[in-house]
């Protein structure tokens, strides 16, 4: 991504912004989740002192069919998706957006996309995890009406992590 053509985004208001993000449904095959997932696991890294790659299977995302690239012309800079608990519950996962374009929008648009997915698929819950230092993460979620829920499946037991659900 070069970001130096991407410089005046800063500089342009946030409603102009959004109008530019576009949102691709796409799989955990797309070469540009592949390249987000990476800066993320280095963002993970970094936050938790290399500490949250001892669940590294608990965040596995690979074959799924669904997930939403955030862009901002035609550069990949935010993704999310979400993969099947069970008939009813999904479990949005790996949401990322670089650094730079951080407070811009680009994570409300694609949790908003994911949610809708979750929608037209006909599931009626949608749960997360993400970490205790992960507080702008938190707050984004709580907005979108995201309650703090008991800690499910592999994260049962993980002082570090924070598990979220939302009713359809």
């Amino acid at each position: 991504m070069n970001t130096l053509k991407n410089a005046d985004f800063h500089n342009s208001s946030k409603k102009n912004i959004l109008s530019m993000v576009n949102l691709r449904r796409t799989t955990a095959n797309d070469v540009n989740f592949h390249n987000l997932i990476k800066e993320l696991n280095n963002d993970l890294r970094a936050r938790y002192n290399n500490l949250s790659y001892k669940f590294d299977a608990n965040i596995t995302v690979d074959n799924l069919q669904t997930v939403v690239l955030g862009l901002i012309n035609d550069d990949a800079v935010g993704c999310g998706c979400f993969k099947e608990i069970d008939d009813s519950i999904v479990e949005i996962k790996r949401m990322f957006v670089n650094p730079y374009f951080r407070g811009l929008g680009v994570s409300t648009s694609i949790l908003t996309e994911l949610i809708d997915w979750a929608g037209e698929l006909n599931y009626t819950t949608v749960v997360l995890e993400t970490g205790k230092k992960q507080e702008e993460s938190i707050s984004l979620y709580k907005k979108y009406g995201f309650s703090l829920i008991p800690n499910f499946g592999p994260y049962v037991g993980m002082a570090d992590s924070v598990c979220m659900g939302k009713t359809l």
